[in-house]
């Protein structure tokens, strides 16, 4: 009888267990784009021979290379810290790069060491949101609408991104100020 007894506590504690995981993570994230700061990452071109990935886009970004001196011996896949600035036009770019976590800067966020060029002291940057999930329907026309996007030098494509303390949450995809979702509900309206 104990054991019976002793059953249904044990699944009330795992199911509050299981609720409480995934919805203190998703609190979190919510923290981080109310409160956190909005940065602009420009985007760049990717090889538009890589594969359709399924329910997301692949983003590239635009000044990720920052130069390092010669004394740092940086490997791949390293983490570092990444402390951001804006530029005239209101892009991110890269203020610093540090093994240990900023404790003055909150607008950071931990990313990990891409290639290292060291002809040139070049590092890029490999961040931690590279991929935009969308809805499976929409998913590969947005994919071909952001790639055409890039191909075009006359439009701008960005990601919004929110930072907090070290933790960023990718918001949005645009191409000229229009969020991609946007961009393709409308070419399917057009198409119809």
């Amino acid at each position: 009888m104990n054991l019976k007894k002793a059953i249904f506590p044990i699944f009330i504690l795992m199911v509050s267990v299981q609720l409480y995981v995934p919805s203190s993570m998703i609190w979190h994230n919510e923290d981080i784009l109310e409160t956190g700061k909005e940065f602009k990452f420009k985007t760049a071109p990717i090889d538009p021979n890589d594969p359709f990935r399924g329910k997301y886009i692949i983003l590239d970004y635009d000044n990720n290379v920052v130069k390092v001196s010669k004394e740092h011996d940086w490997k791949r896949g390293e983490d570092i810290y990444v402390s951001f600035t804006e530029n005239k036009d209101g892009f991110v770019v890269a203020k610093t790069i540090s093994r240990e976590k900023p404790s003055t800067d909150t607008h950071f966020v931990k990313a990990e060491v891409g290639f290292i060029n060291y002809t040139n002291n070049d590092l890029s940057i490999d961040y931690p949101f590279d991929r935009f999930y969308m809805e499976e329907s929409k998913a590969h026309d947005a994919e071909i609408t952001y790639w055409e996007s890039q191909r075009d030098t006359t439009k701008t494509a960005y990601a919004l991104v929110h930072i907090k303390n070290g933790d960023a949450v990718l918001k949005d995809v645009l191409i000229d100020g229009v969020p991609i979702r946007e961009l393709v509900d409308t070419e399917k309206e057009n198409n119809q």
